[in-house]
């Protein structure tokens, strides 16, 4: 079994050239509730309106990590963009999507 199978949270990674290479079950589910179903082998770049698609393709061009949160009907998500690298070369981007409570604590730690 595959751990990201039974992560609580969509996983999707895609190549450099923008290209779907994995999508865990719960990616697979969400982007089926959109109506695009399974994108591997598709191009995220497609899925992508302005101003996120130019933020992909500049992620995909100058890797970097890209942080946010949504709400979706009355659901709240992290979402977290992160490089994909094997051997410090750069593979692709990694996107985990996960809810988090509407009212999240933030703790400070020294």
């Amino acid at each position: 079994m595959n751990w990201t199978d039974g992560f609580l949270g969509a996983i999707t990674v895609c190549d450099r050239e923008g290209i779907v290479v994995y999508m865990n079950e719960q990616s697979k589910m969400q982007f089926a509730k959109s109506g695009d179903g399974d994108l591997l082998g598709k191009s995220l770049i497609e899925c992508h309106p302005e101003p996120a698609r130019s933020l992909l393709m500049k992620m995909l061009a100058e890797p970097m990590p890209n942080s946010y949160t949504i709400e979706k009907r009355g659901i709240r998500k992290m979402i977290h963009q992160t490089p994909w690298m094997e051997n410090g070369e750069f593979m692709g981007v990694v996107e985990m999507s996960f809810e988090i409570p509407m009212d999240l604590p933030h703790h400070i730690r020294s």
